[in-house]
């Protein structure tokens, strides 16, 4: 079972609706999110949510996104949170917009948030909810995810974190298997 649910992005208006920023910008949309007691502390803003009776904590870090670890770690010692039990949203070049992939534990495909979690949680045994952005044809990959969407991809945006919250749901309720069957489906 997932008990932490980590959002990752960039703190700022400057970075409020770019890609790296899609990870935010869907626990954003979550009715039980929209609607909770934000707090600060652990150099990130957290919330409390209940889904289906299992008590869950929404972290965004408020650190930029290399140095995530740094309020993903203390926020889950404090809470007794395991590894095994925190889910990671993600941008995630190596997939088409509109697609999305969970995954436990791999590789970090040069992901520095991810970089960041795994060095200070000592361990790369997390959950991936990995949402795509798709990759630049021209141009750096900095650049890239730091761009805001298309007019085409803003129109679709809420259709695709509606379909994405059942599978959040199962993943937080069931574990990654049962969230892992939208794996390689375009929802979008």
């Amino acid at each position: 079972m997932i008990r932490l649910i980590v959002a990752l992005g960039n703190p700022g208006s400057d970075y409020h609706a770019t890609k790296h920023n899609i990870a935010w910008m869907f626990v954003d949309s979550l009715p039980l999110v929209k609607a909770a007691n934000w707090k600060a502390k652990f150099k990130g803003e957290f919330c409390e949510i209940n889904i289906k009776g299992n008590k869950t904590i929404v972290l965004k870090p408020q650190t930029y996104m290399n140095l995530s670890g740094e309020s993903v770690q203390p926020l889950a010692a404090f809470y007794k949170i395991s590894p095994q039990e925190i889910l990671v949203v993600q941008d995630e070049l190596d997939l088409p917009f509109g697609q999305c992939h969970f995954k436990m534990g791999g590789g970090l495909a040069g992901h520095n948030g991810l970089k960041s979690i795994a060095a200070c949680l000592g361990t790369e045994d997390f959950a991936r909810m990995r949402v795509g952005i798709g990759r630049p044809v021209h141009g750096s990959v900095s650049d890239w995810v730091l761009s805001r969407f298309s007019n085409n991809e803003q129109i679709q945006m809420d259709l695709l974190f509606e379909k994405l919250r059942g599978p959040l749901e199962d993943c937080v309720l069931f574990g990654i298997a049962k969230a892992s069957v939208i794996n390689k489906k375009p929802l979008v």
